[in-house]
């Protein structure tokens, strides 16, 4: 296991032990470490969304969007979520995809994993599996999901080629990609890049805009978009810089409007037909 997924595994392991634990104890919203009130977290999902999920499906909720509004899934589809967490947005899946779809979630925190199936039975969703894996290795067979997810999370990757191959391999053809994720709108401070911290909480680790486009494509997708749609402000930048102990005042001009939540989308090309005898060589 690389340094950067350690890392990654340790935070949220421990969110989601606090999320369970303030639940236990509460009933109500746990640390500030899991989002609560975060600019980045905060107001992704309405009220007919959440009602009737598990409170602490939502209150575990850690993206930067909500990639379940992004496109209209259909009942019997299969949907898979990179880097599912505590569950939402495979939960609001399986309910939009009906008995007669799947949503699967994938996950390599085994906190992350106990809570997500005990949202699930809390919310008895019988068309949900969540499966222990990294989004670099998705377990899953080829051609086998209509339709990916993700949530914040592929930035998260040290290894983001491997990520979207994964996705395009298991996707079906005219399979589609929407994803919500943090993106970097020209030069980042080497400052913020060195922070592991920040990796973890979705910054660093932020691909940007082109780079982004650039890899789905090498990837082998197409109908590529990356829309902006949530610019972090000097306000939004300064709580977490503070929090790593860097210089505020001198890196918050510099991350003026250069991170923003992101609608990337994509489609996996159906598989060309054969009309002749050299068409598939």
């Amino acid at each position: 296991m690389s340094e950067i997924q350690q890392a990654v595994r340790e935070k949220y392991g421990a969110i989601a032990a606090s999320v369970t634990k303030a639940s236990a104890n509460t009933g109500c919203c746990g640390p500030a470490a899991c989002g609560c009130g975060d600019p980045i977290t905060s107001n992704l999902y309405s009220d007919a969304e959440t009602s009737g999920l598990p409170a602490d499906a939502v209150t575990a909720s850690l993206g930067c969007g909500n990639p379940t509004a992004l496109l209209a899934l259909e009942p019997g589809q299969t949907v898979l979520d990179l880097g599912s967490g505590g569950g939402i947005d495979v939960l609001l899946s399986a309910r939009r995809v009906g008995p007669t779809g799947k949503a699967y979630g994938v996950d390599m925190t085994d906190e992350m994993l106990a809570l997500a199936r005990e949202n699930q039975r809390k919310a008895g969703a019988t068309n949900v599996e969540f499966l222990k894996g990294t989004i670099e290795n998705i377990p899953l067979p080829d051609n086998s999901v209509d339709v990916i997810i993700s949530n914040c999370v592929i930035n998260l990757s040290s290894d983001k080629d491997a990520v979207l191959r994964e996705a395009f391999r298991v996707l079906k053809p005219g399979g589609r990609f929407a994803v919500s994720d943090v993106v970097v709108r020209g030069n980042v401070p080497a400052d913020i890049r060195r922070s592991m911290e920040l990796w973890v909480g979705c910054i660093a680790g932020a691909l940007e805009e082109q780079e982004y486009a650039a890899k789905l494509k090498a990837a082998g997708f197409a109908d590529i978009e990356v829309e902006p749609w949530r610019i972090y402000k000097i306000d939004d930048a300064r709580a977490f810089l503070t929090e790593t102990g860097v210089d505020v005042d001198r890196l918050a001009p510099q991350v003026e409007d250069r991170f923003a939540s992101a609608f990337v989308r994509a489609t996996k090309p159906e598989a060309r037909s054969c009309c002749g005898p050299t068409c598939c060589s």
